[in-house]
């Protein structure tokens, strides 16, 4: 059995007795540096332990093939009527979506980029619009010319006003009203002319069709937010009614636009309204009316708003005017906008971004770089004028400590420019992936390295101050002889 003695052999921290210790103001005071030395070393060690750092790399993008990247918008475009904008969406590998609606949808706006009601939708568009047969009969004009002088006063005058917006270059409102084509039946002018056999506008009263010319009557076209030719508006009030923002009640007629199906629109528009008195009946609630009758927007302006799912590869999203039968001027087409947010990938909180600022404070700066941005032609450049951007888009990822993803999110460069061109101009936002992608990855940190680095701290500390103390104390009693020695 080994003795107790035996043991206290081996103490590595033998004791000396407590009377033959001496202290000293020195010693004390370089005690309490010393402690506050701890303290203060322990506060920063810990505080670095419970401070998250991060790794930065450069990857090549670790996508795989097929994926596709979401596109989300919001963009206000002052002077695009909803009833002609269309959002298209192209890619190098031969993608070609025209008038994506899905995912879309388009508020009229005023001047001041104001919502002027509910969500607009536009009316069915037809693949291909009949304009009748080939005729060469002649025709006597049946509808009445309106200009700026007399619309309010025929709007007033009559229940329903049928009017054809058109404009004389037009190759749709030839085929309608046969300014050129004398080969062709004039729609139009003989609907006009039944019309008025059927509904006599002096005995009846309830139904005019008319049409203005808008290359002669530009600010009435303006007025009434004709963009496209030809338009045909049916206008259920008088110049006396309007809605809340000054603007006449009307719709729009997106059918066929051969002699009967002009005349069957007419009639079921006019029907129920009774001669005496003219009461107006403020909904056709026929099938046939809902297909072909939409309300027409009040204003000229519209926003676009919703999100595109697109292919990793560079690719453009444009925004423009486009139907399949209607015409229109170019050079009084303007695509100023202003992008309200612009941005790729999922969408993520604020709060999101601001939890992950303690590992990059960077991140996220550039995630939305275009928005509340405007774009503004205010004429100073002349017509026919295209709006570009040109995004280039860095994947960004977060990973935690075990390797697993905490956010995923796109943020790219912008830079915009003006081009003139012989087409219809277009507000076009060229998008182009990095093949390279920012990898952030969180590092761990061993408990077991903490409680090292505080062991050495203290250990650290106390030796040294321990190595102080004996050289105060020694050059203190080595000045204590030497005083000594020169008193004797």
């Amino acid at each position: 059995m080994i003795s107790p003695r035996k043991i206290k052999s081996v103490d590595f921290y033998r004791k000396i007795p407590r009377d033959l210790t001496e202290a000293s103001l020195s010693g004390a005071g370089l005690s309490i540096v010393a402690a506050l030395s701890m303290l203060l070393l322990f506060g920063m060690e810990l505080s670095s332990y419970l401070t998250v750092s991060t790794t930065t790399s450069i990857i090549i993008d670790r996508s795989s093939d097929g994926d596709f990247l979401r596109m989300d918008f919001n963009i206000s475009f002052p002077s695009l009527s909803c009833e002609f904008a269309s959002v298209d969406v192209s890619d190098v590998l031969g993608t070609n979506r025209l008038n994506v609606t899905k995912t879309i949808r388009k508020f009229s706006i005023d001047s001041n980029l104001t919502p002027t009601g509910s969500e607009f939708h536009s009316g069915e568009v037809l693949s291909h619009v009949n304009h009748g047969e080939k005729s060469a009969e002649e025709f006597v004009e049946g509808s009445v010319s309106l200009g700026a002088r007399n619309f309010d006063t025929f709007l007033h005058q009559y229940p329903i006003s049928v009017v054809n917006f058109y404009a004389p270059w037009c190759y749709w409102c030839n085929l309608l009203t046969n300014f050129r084509f004398h080969f062709q039946k004039p729609s139009w002018e003989k609907a006009a002319n039944q019309i008025k056999e059927r509904y006599d506008p002096e005995m009846d009263g309830r139904v005019i069709l008319a049409k203005v010319d808008c290359t002669q009557e530009a600010d009435l076209c303006r007025r009434n937010h004709i963009q496209g030719y030809p338009s045909i508006r049916i206008f259920r009030k008088g110049s006396d009614l309007r809605d809340d923002n000054a603007h006449h009640d009307h719709e729009s007629y997106y059918g066929d636009r051969n002699t009967e199906s002009l005349v069957k629109m007419v009639i079921g528009l006019v029907e129920p309204i009774h001669v005496e008195p003219h009461k107006l009946a403020l909904e056709d609630k026929s099938d046939n009316a809902s297909k072909t009758l939409k309300k027409a927007p009040s204003t000229g302006g519209c926003r676009i708003e919703g999100y595109m799912r697109v292919k990793k590869v560079p690719g453009n999203l444009m925004v423009s005017a486009r139907s399949g039968s209607h015409s229109f001027d170019s050079s009084q087409m303007n695509m100023s906008h202003v992008v309200n947010h612009l941005s790729f990938g999922k969408r993520i909180l604020p709060e999101a971004f601001s939890d992950l600022k303690r590992l990059a404070p960077y991140l996220g700066g550039s995630h939305n770089r275009l928005d509340e941005r405007s774009f503004i032609n205010q004429h100073d450049l002349g017509p026919n004028v295209t709006i570009e951007h040109y995004l280039q888009i860095v994947k960004t990822e977060v990973l935690k400590s075990n390797g697993h993803a905490m956010i995923e999110e796109y943020e790219y460069t912008a830079h915009s420019s003006v081009a003139h061109t012989y087409y219809l101009p277009v507000a076009k936002f060229h998008f182009e992936l990095s093949p390279m992608q920012v990898l952030i990855t969180e590092n761990s940190k061993s408990f077991s390295h903490f409680i090292t680095n505080i062991c050495a701290i203290i250990g650290g500390v106390f030796t040294v101050a321990g190595i102080l103390d004996s050289i105060l104390h020694q050059t203190m009693t080595l000045m204590k002889k030497i005083e000594l020695g020169k008193n004797f």
